[in-house]
């Protein structure tokens, strides 16, 4: 999978891990729809758990940033004069100041709201790039740090990491299951 193609490319080419790790992150983060659970892993396995963490961390920061403004250069004004047709979106994009770096740290603490899709946002918006860089590194803190954990619980197959997949596997479940009873 993914996370061993890393990990080869981490142990053939050593001296460039980090570099390896951190574009890797940055293209993740460009796409915006790729989960880097892949990357934290091969990290975690290559790294060790507290320098992985750290460079899962880094490269999530400089990725977001990197999104933020090819987003804000090549999309901004295409993407919201398609968005003003959507009243609720406004107050989103509209955002600056504090609000809006609050807005950053609450939607980057939401597990379920894809990183992209806060960065598209911000980045179309009326954020300020300073303000959606440090409100991303301080929202994305507690996210990679937990992600780091279950990934290393998942890794070192403790109790915790049989958890974290049995959870993991309801949550893609249950909702298989309902539309498939929905379709019959």
């Amino acid at each position: 999978m993914m996370g061993d193609l890393v990990l080869e490319w981490f142990q053939q080419y050593e001296h460039l891990a980090i570099i390896i790790s951190l574009g890797t992150n940055v293209i993740i983060s460009i796409f915006g729809i790729i989960p880097s659970a892949f990357l934290t892993a091969a990290n975690l396995a290559f790294f060790g758990f507290a320098t992985g963490t750290l460079i899962s961390f880094t490269g999530e920061v400089i990725g977001a940033g990197a999104a933020f403004y090819l987003y804000r250069k090549g999309l901004r004004g295409i993407s919201r004069e398609k968005l003003e047709k959507y009243p609720k979106l406004q107050r989103l994009l509209s955002a600056t100041g504090r609000e809006a770096f609050y807005l950053i740290v609450a939607f980057r603490l939401m597990p379920f709201v894809p990183s992209g899709f806060v960065t598209f946002f911000a980045a179309v918006g009326s954020i300020k790039p300073l303000t959606f860089l440090l409100a991303n590194a301080i929202g994305k803190l507690p996210s990679v740090l937990l992600e780091a954990y279950s990934v290393h619980q998942v890794l070192n197959w403790t109790w915790e990491g049989k958890v974290v997949l049995l959870i993991l596997s309801a949550a893609l479940l249950i909702p298989l299951v309902k539309r498939w009873k929905e379709n019959r």
